[in-house]
């Protein structure tokens, strides 16, 4: 028999304090999360109102999704050009089109809201009350869809973006990303995909006719307007003067 005598086995309080400690350390973490991520995005935003974005979130899922079906040729285009080397048409239309309070409001437009909920509960199918800074954060940070997760983290883009960006630098980096068609991302790729022409020689029909397909490029045309894009760009360029044309983007500035 050993004279070593046998541990004594330990106690069930001994046994069970580690796992109180990591669950304590999991419950520190999750109440960091929204700190990290509030910081995070705060220097994300701040940074990108100098440093002009290589590409958006919805161009990167766009990619993600030809090459998971296996269409390893795909290829984005996107050719980024500073507020100066793009037509004052392309801001204006985009306003017009887009969002007419863009000037006033603070990122979201109450009075488009209300009426877009008013519209939706007569079931008149209207387009929502989003505008070019929700959108701008929706499609440089986000993904599509109708989530309140995403929606609540969208508001919250929007804010900063609206906080720390001047107007001019929210309607540059939105007239950048926007897609235009199936692949095709900002006013420069567009010109040059469906007009042969650099965005800075674009007319404001031309203006008009590729505000005229959003929200949904996959379904309506530049290149091959029908009825509805053509009759929508009409009415975007009259907006276009109604706004003061060229002159509005001094609102902006």
């Amino acid at each position: 028999m050993s004279d070593r005598a046998s541990a004594p086995p330990l106690p069930p309080q001994a046994e069970a304090a580690p796992r109180p400690r990591r669950l304590r350390r999991w419950l520190r973490w999750l109440l960091a999360l929204p700190f990290l991520f509030a910081l995070a995005s705060i220097l994300q935003v701040a940074t990108l109102r100098f440093i002009d974005p290589p590409f958006s979130a919805f161009m990167l899922i766009r990619q993600l999704e030809a090459w998971g079906s296996g269409d390893f040729g795909f290829r984005l285009a996107h050719d980024w050009r500073d507020l100066d080397e793009i037509s004052p048409n392309v801001p204006v239309a985009l306003v017009a089109s887009e969002d007419q309070n863009f000037a006033e409001h603070f990122g979201f437009d109450l009075k488009a809201i209300e009426k877009a909920r008013k519209n939706n509960e007569r079931g008149r199918k209207v387009r929502g009350g989003s505008t070019i800074s929700q959108q701008t954060a929706k499609n440089l940070f986000l993904w599509s869809g109708r989530s309140w997760v995403r929606k609540g983290i969208e508001a919250w883009y929007t804010v900063l973006i609206e906080a720390m960006w001047p107007k001019s630098r929210i309607i540059e980096v939105y007239a950048n990303i926007a897609e235009f068609g199936d692949g095709v991302y900002g006013a420069q790729a567009a010109a040059r995909t469906y007009y042969r022409k650099d965005a800075s020689r674009l007319g404001a029909a031309e203006a008009a006719r590729m505000a005229a397909v959003l929200p949904n490029p996959k379904r309506y045309s530049i290149a091959k307007p029908g009825a509805y894009v053509q009759r929508r760009a009409g009415a975007i360029q009259r907006q276009m003067r109604f706004i003061g044309g060229d002159g509005y983007l001094k609102q902006i500035e």
